[in-house]
């Protein structure tokens, strides 16, 4: 894990915050599970408005016009914060919840919003220190208490809200990692497996074998399979100490796992720092060396852009791409022409 995601450390630098590490090892202080029947449990959620809703266009989505679900599980915004260093972040901290609300629920889960009714749990997400830390065992206890409430969350959902519907399981980085454990866990070789429309599963290095009976998807209308891919500058070639075989990359512009370049023009629509600001035709994709190239992006202030990771815009990249995407795979699934 240490070596697979080092590269994590590298949102540290975009964002300029302060990480505030454990301070110790780690201690079963945390009440044991969640009420998902609270909306307040739910970052995103049908029943109420939330960040998922929106659209870089200004409108507001309805979640009763689509017909399939998203279940998103969000990446790591917990990096500690003065009196709160402990391995798992908080649900009920009105500054977290925030950071996550208005980072990765409004830029990254949105992108669904065409697709599917949106479900993002609020979980007790690990803490970033996790990915380094040689305290490998206080590492495993949090991912694990981590995803027993994403588990939570899902059975919830399956058993009060998703009434036989279309799924889609998307995740970015650390929700990438719990994705595919519920992947394994409840779709892969079981019946829910029917009801896969496909995974999302971005900012994590997956292998094409991950599952049994999930499998990369081959084109942009496949269903039943994943996705993937972890964004650098073009050019950059991961060092050999931690390259790796058999990973599945997608190219997000052909939505296929070949080495054919897609161009700037063939990208509909790229966000950055302002939801409401569309860069069209401004970055490019191509899969290179078990992970996905792209150019610079261009904006006030990019000169100063030293790092060739783009991990924190694995989706805003391909924002566009991925919305009209994800809904051609559910008419797909329900043979929609």
């Amino acid at each position: 894990m240490k070596i697979n995601n080092w590269f994590i450390a590298l949102v540290l630098l975009l964002c300029a915050c302060k990480t505030y590490k454990p301070a110790y090892y780690y201690r079963d202080s945390m009440p044991s599970g969640l009420d998902y029947t609270n909306l307040d449990n739910w970052a995103a959620h049908p029943d109420k408005i939330d960040e998922s809703d929106r659209t870089p266009e200004g409108d507001i989505i309805k979640a009763d016009t689509t017909k399939a679900d998203v279940f998103f599980i969000h990446p790591t915004t917990y990096i500690g914060d003065k009196g709160q260093d402990k391995w798992n972040g908080p649900v009920d901290n009105i500054v977290l919840n925030k950071k996550t609300d208005e980072g990765t629920i409004r830029f990254q889960a949105s992108a669904f919003n065409h697709a599917g009714r949106v479900y993002a749990p609020r979980y007790r997400q690990a803490h970033l220190e996790v990915y380094f830390t040689k305290d490998t065992i206080s590492a495993k206890k949090a991912f694990h208490l981590a995803y027993e409430d994403v588990k939570s969350a899902f059975e919830y959902y399956l058993k009060y809200q998703n009434n036989g519907r279309p799924i889609i399981i998307a995740g970015h980085s650390q929700g990438t990692n719990h994705a595919e454990r519920l992947l394994e866990d409840y779709f892969s070789d079981k019946p829910l497996k029917e009801k896969l429309v496909a995974a999302y599963l971005i900012g994590m290095p997956v292998r094409k074998d991950r599952f049994t009976d999930i499998f990369p998807c081959k084109d942009s209308s496949g269903t039943g399979c994943f996705v993937s891919w972890r964004t650098f500058k073009k050019g950059y070639i991961l060092p050999s100490v931690i390259s790796e075989s058999n990973i599945c990359v997608t190219n997000p512009l052909s939505w296929s796992c070949d080495e054919n370049y897609m161009p700037k023009s063939s990208n509909k629509g790229t966000l950055l720092f302002d939801f409401n600001k569309i860069y069209p035709q401004h970055i490019d994709a191509q899969v290179k060396n078990n992970i996905l190239w792209a150019c610079k992006p261009k904006f006030f202030g990019s000169v100063f852009l030293r790092t060739k990771n783009y991990h924190p815009a694995d989706i805003n990249f391909y924002y566009f791409s991925i919305r009209e995407n994800a809904k051609v795979r559910v008419n797909s699934f329900l043979n929609i022409k």
